[in-house]
């Protein structure tokens, strides 16, 4: 299989982020083609990026090697999960913000719920890991070898550019308006957008 497109340079990620879209990926039985993922930069200019102020024991994963899993809680309630990309050293990810359950749909509901739509399994980057099964045992491990929860299998067929939509990334109160989120236009899967909204501080936390 051919995964050299995940070892370009880190400031190359929206394009590789683009080119993981059609990807499968496989976990617990469940299998998702990508519809719809996110680049994120630690190359100093992306504010957005976990990485953006260098290495943290949190973020040490996105530094390298390539096709790894970087998870992590946001919200105090769900599981994000990310391929690392680019260079050993130069922090890249790609979020995977929502796909199309391609196998093991039955497990899938089980895990969603069953009166969950087909197209609502993994459509959104939370409900996508709970279909999967992931924990945050996974953060660090490889998705190419096959020997880690998780494997990334690239398409028969790439999609093309043409037929691949761009906009602002969700949920990020940082570099928000910067289009690199990428999805397949028209695909039912693809999440709703939804543009970051500060929470606001009650008059308790003001006071205290």
């Amino acid at each position: 299989m051919d995964y050299s497109r995940l070892h370009a340079p880190a400031a190359q990620i929206a394009e590789t982020a683009q080119s993981l879209l059609g990807w499968e990926i496989t976990a617990g039985g469940v299998r998702i083609r990508l519809t719809e993922v996110e680049a994120y930069a630690g190359t100093g200019e992306d504010p957005a990026s976990h990485a953006h102020r260098g290495p943290t024991p949190r973020t040490a994963v996105m530094f390298g090697p390539a096709g790894h899993a970087y998870t992590y809680f946001v919200f105090g309630m769900h599981w994000c999960l990310n391929i690392v990309c680019g260079p050993e050293g130069e922090a890249a990810a790609v979020l995977l913000r929502a796909g199309e359950v391609v196998d093991g749909l039955d497990i899938a509901r089980k895990r969603r719920g069953d009166r969950v739509p087909d197209r609502d399994l993994a459509r959104g980057p939370a409900r996508l890991v709970v279909a999967l099964g992931i924990t945050a045992s996974a953060n660090g491990t490889s998705l190419l070898d096959g020997e880690g929860p998780l494997l990334l299998t690239p398409p028969s067929r790439p999609v093309e550019r043409s037929a691949i939509s761009a906009g602002p990334r969700v949920g990020v109160a940082a570099a928000h308006d910067v289009p690199w989120r990428f999805w397949i236009t028209g695909d039912a899967t693809v999440s709703s957008y939804r543009r970051h909204a500060p929470r606001r501080r009650t008059a308790r936390a003001v006071e205290g």
